[in-house]
């Protein structure tokens, strides 16, 4: 299994929009300067996470994005559905009907009337992982990076965003 890069960035993006004044914005450009990634790419994450209602957009020359709702009303989940969709990861193709054993005669009904085993047992573990990060919040990233971050680092990073929004 694994996420979009798209996942990646649209958490960090959205970390970095918790140090965004109210009623100010931060650009694409700055942000993906910040991150030191393509702005192009941004671009497509940040319209999905509009999107979905996770940042608003401020028009004009010195507009961009800021969070549309305080950060412990954000879920994780709500960001990885924004950027990769509502679509399950696993997806069964019911390839066990086309077993060797059953050529040339009608299923059985443990196979005709019965889910895949396999496919009931990869969907509760999706619905473990999807309900694991509906319960944690872009706030409580935050905190969680704050722990582990140096407070040199997360200074600096505060500083920057301010003198970001200042030239804007």
């Amino acid at each position: 299994m694994q996420y979009s890069i798209g996942v990646e960035y649209a958490l960090h993006s959205l970390v970095l929009l918790i140090h965004v004044p109210e009623g100010t914005s931060l650009g694409i450009r700055d942000i993906a300067t910040y991150l030191g990634v393509a702005d192009s790419y941004l671009s497509k994450t940040f319209t999905k996470l509009a999107k979905a209602g996770l940042v608003s957009s401020m028009p004009g020359v010195k507009g961009g994005y800021q969070l549309a709702r305080p950060p412990a009303q954000i879920s994780l989940w709500e960001v990885v559905e924004a950027i990769e969709g509502p679509t399950p990861m696993f997806h069964c193709t019911e390839v066990r009907r086309n077993s060797v054993l059953f050529q040339g005669q009608e299923l059985p009904d443990y196979v005709r009337c019965c889910p895949c085993t396999i496919k009931v047992i990869m969907l509760e573990a999706e619905q473990q992982m999807r309900s694991y990060l509906q319960a944690r919040t872009l706030a409580g990233l935050h905190e969680t990076l704050k722990e582990k971050l140096p407070a040199a680092h997360q200074d600096a990073s505060q500083r920057w965003v301010h003198e970001a929004v200042t030239r804007r």
